[in-house]
């Protein structure tokens, strides 16, 4: 398993990214610090969350992600072995939310609080917003980058135009650069990545992290009818999925599964490490069973054959 480098930063990454949204969500902090073990003993050490993991579940406030985290990076003392990320602007209730210089001023030291460091490697836009001036944002951002705070900053869950018009104000104003996209992209989840942002990562340099990279648990081939949509929290809106496009790549998946000895997830992600956009698909595990299809996923070199078989039941195009 070798390291790519993350864009244009000198962050280099194994090619699976682990997703802190299932933290204080799905998973409290004793099975959260098992997952978190099993994925950096396994090699790996990218770990990406956002400071309104995980607000939605009853009782939380937002933060519970980052404070888990925060605790096992000060249990295992491993800090300076992770690629560690999270992101800002989403509604973090009580008019918190946004991204005004002011507020992402604030929102970081709470985060880095939290998480109990003094950096972050990656800081991310969360959610756009349209009216503050994408030079404000990015004018914040240089604030922290010059006090030490973070390092590189990355975008997700804004329009193409609000993208490039952020790149062009850094290259006119001499601003930090977004330098990684986290788009929501997969084998069922494709037409809007392709045909709006693909071509902007790859001709700009970014370095591509996926979230929703099993859409939800879809891709893992564990719910096959609407039976099966008790399975966990997730399954509620399971039922969209079984089209006729989404039954045609869950039999793709079972016979590539099938022919690698591998499970359907594994092969999922495997389909998008060998896009040449793609850096490393974000991914989250509950179980340790979940965690192995992780693990598998960089070992699982596709053929063309399988590739093939993979896009076309996949295809988004008439």
């Amino acid at each position: 398993m070798e390291k790519r480098k993350l864009g244009n930063t000198d962050l280099h990454i194994y090619p699976v990214a682990f997703g802190g949204n299932v933290f204080g969500w799905t998973l409290d902090e004793k099975k959260s610090f098992e997952i978190l073990n099993g994925f950096t003993e396994a090699g790996f050490n990218f770990i990406d969350t956002a400071d309104v993991y995980s607000r939605w579940a009853p009782v939380n406030t937002g933060g519970e992600s980052e404070r888990i985290i925060g605790k096992w990076l000060k249990e295992k003392k491993n800090r300076h072995n992770i690629v560690l990320t999270t992101k800002v602007g989403s509604d973090m209730g009580d008019g918190r939310k946004g991204l005004k210089k002011q507020y992402i001023l604030k929102a970081v030291e709470d985060s880095l609080q939290r998480l109990g460091t003094d950096y972050l490697d990656l800081y991310q836009t969360h959610f756009d917003d349209v009216e503050t001036p994408v030079e404000e944002t990015l004018e914040a951002y240089a604030q922290l980058q010059k006090d030490g705070k973070i390092r590189w900053i990355g975008t997700s869950n804004m329009s193409p135009e609000r993208i490039l018009a952020s790149l062009e104000a850094s290259a006119a104003k001499g601003l930090p650069r977004y330098e990684t996209l986290q788009p929501h992209y997969n084998l069922y989840a494709r037409e809007k990545y392709e045909t709006q942002y693909e071509s902007l990562a790859l001709e700009n340099g970014l370095g591509v992290i996926t979230y929703f990279s099993l859409e939800s648990g879809f891709l893992t081939g564990k719910y096959r009818t609407k039976d099966d949509l008790g399975k966990s929290p997730r399954g509620g809106d399971m039922d969209k999925y079984f089209d006729e496009r989404g039954l045609k790549i869950l039999a793709a998946l079972d016979e590539i599964s099938n022919q690698y000895k591998a499970t359907p997830a594994a092969v999922s992600l495997a389909w998008l490490i060998q896009r040449p956009s793609v850096t490393a698909p974000i991914v989250s595990a509950t179980s340790k069973s979940q965690l192995e299809s992780i693990i598998l996923a960089p070992q699982l070199n596709l053929d063309a054959d399988a590739i093939r078989l993979l896009d076309k039941a996949s295809t988004w195009q008439l």
